[in-house]
């Protein structure tokens, strides 16, 4: 047993059962975005959190155990995704990302956007021309420091 299994199980459940991450994000008590990473192995729940885990998945207690275990993050099976929304976002990245980083360090100065002080927000965006994904991404700004 390893927590790619236990997640495994946990998408068959959530399939099975016709739930959506926002109703398993309400019964957990977090947000969609942080419930759906932790579902699929991205973060750690507390006791309380994989409690709710097992009931709504009928998971083991070792099922249970991994939930509460320290991740491997960013673990995705290759480098570039080939999945094509995964794949959008690395190609945004190629894009984008020296754009973004020459405007951050305009701004706030020499350091890095948080990925550990962060959150995330994805909600659809009505358009009459197809409606639109609106993803915002916050973290937290940590400025390097001299030594």
């Amino acid at each position: 047993m390893d927590r790619a299994e236990v997640t495994r199980k946990i998408i068959s459940a959530k399939v099975v059962n016709k739930m959506t991450w926002k109703h398993i994000a309400d019964r957990i008590g977090q947000s969609k975005e942080w419930t759906t990473a932790a579902m699929l192995g991205q973060m750690t729940l507390n006791a309380q959190q994989a409690g709710v885990a097992r009931e709504l998945f009928n998971l083991t207690d070792e099922e249970t155990a991994w939930l509460q275990i320290v991740p491997y993050k960013g673990s995705l099976a290759t480098q570039v995704a080939t999945d094509p929304l995964i794949y959008r976002w690395h190609e945004i990245v190629s894009v984008y990302g020296t754009t973004i980083k020459e405007l951050i360090h305009e701004e706030f100065g020499d350091g890095i956007m948080s990925a550990i002080d962060f959150s995330m927000d994805i909600q659809r965006e009505a358009d009459p021309k197809g409606d639109r994904v609106n993803v915002v991404l916050s973290g937290k700004f940590l400025p390097y420091k001299s030594y």
